[in-house]
């Protein structure tokens, strides 16, 4: 295929950065075919489309990653190799998930009303549950709670879903990406419609903090949650494409069980320090919709 020979694995390891311009392009082009093609059901075509893209690429460095796992590398060395890969996963995800905002911020309220549906609707049930569940009368150690156990599910199915599919989580982690997309996207347009209304016009320093908050909003717990779950798709895939390669029965075995034994504890670990940012750090922080009221002050009517 054209797509997944953009860019080698090793050439994606030693040059990152050049995986958010690929993960920008698969995204547009799995948002447009989806649109074009199967306008109805896009928003659940568009992450087929660009999981379909992403999977050779991110198959083949989970390889590369599962056959340095053959060698005699200690441990420590081992994760800092393992490394390379998670920041190109990163980045990755960083650029879908920047397309997703870009495109919804941009495109008119018909279009991503039909290419975010499910996406829309996913994020309305979550709202409402919230709402209707908690309020604002939890409490922290409570909110701690449902927040890390919910965030280890969706853990354990990246691993199930690399380990059975091999690059499998990808779909996963791109519906993510989606939902952030949407999410970030919808605040964005919103604030800046707000200036509108206000009279001020989208004025280039109104725009620019609502572009920043809106990334903020969910960068602060966002980026620690979504490395926790590509290093356990790392580990469930090192493990998957070790029995597709029948490694299970050398003694190299062994050392791959042991290093994705630390990978899922490592996952674990940033995921419990995502969850108590997200609990005890992004609120304090201020980072909600009274943040984009500063902005509005700050910037409104010509002082920007």
């Amino acid at each position: 295929m054209v797509l997944e020979n953009i860019l080698s694995p090793e050439k994606a390891e030693q040059k990152p950065l050049l995986m958010i311009f690929l993960g920008f392009l698969y995204t547009s082009l799995a948002m447009f075919l989806s649109y074009f093609i199967f306008e109805t059901y896009s928003s659940v075509f568009m992450i087929f489309l660009a999981t379909l893209a992403a999977t050779p690429t991110i198959y083949r460095i989970m390889k590369m990653e599962e056959q340095k796992d053959l060698t005699d590398m200690e441990e420590r060395i081992l994760l800092k190799e393992h490394s390379k890969a998670l920041k190109s996963f990163m980045y990755l995800f960083i650029g879908a998930t920047l397309c997703f905002t870009f495109w919804y911020s941009v495109l008119s309220a018909t279009t991503t009303g039909i290419l975010f549906q499910s996406q829309i609707s996913t994020i309305n049930s979550i709202n409402t549950g919230t709402t209707l569940s908690t309020g604002n009368l939890m409490d922290p150690g409570q909110a701690f709670t449902k927040i890390f156990f919910n965030n280890l599910k969706v853990l354990l199915f990246c691993i199930l879903f690399s380990f059975l599919y091999g690059a499998g989580a990808i779909f996963i982690l791109i519906w993510n990406a989606s939902i952030v997309g949407a999410a970030i996207g919808s605040f964005i347009k919103t604030s800046v419609q707000n200036l509108i209304l206000n009279s001020c016009g989208a004025n280039a320093g109104g725009t620019f903090c609502a572009v920043s908050v809106g990334l903020l909003r969910y960068a602060v717990h966002g980026i620690p949650e979504i490395l926790a779950y590509f290093v356990a798709a790392l580990a469930g895939g090192i493990i998957s494409i070790a029995v597709i390669n029948h490694d299970f029965a050398s003694r190299k075995f062994e050392h791959i069980l042991l290093d994705s034994a630390d990978l899922l504890m490592l996952s674990i670990a940033i995921l419990f320090i995502a969850a108590l940012v997200e609990v005890f750090i992004t609120p304090s922080l201020g980072i909600d919709t009274s943040v984009y009221g500063s902005c509005i002050r700050a910037f409104s009517c010509g002082l920007a």
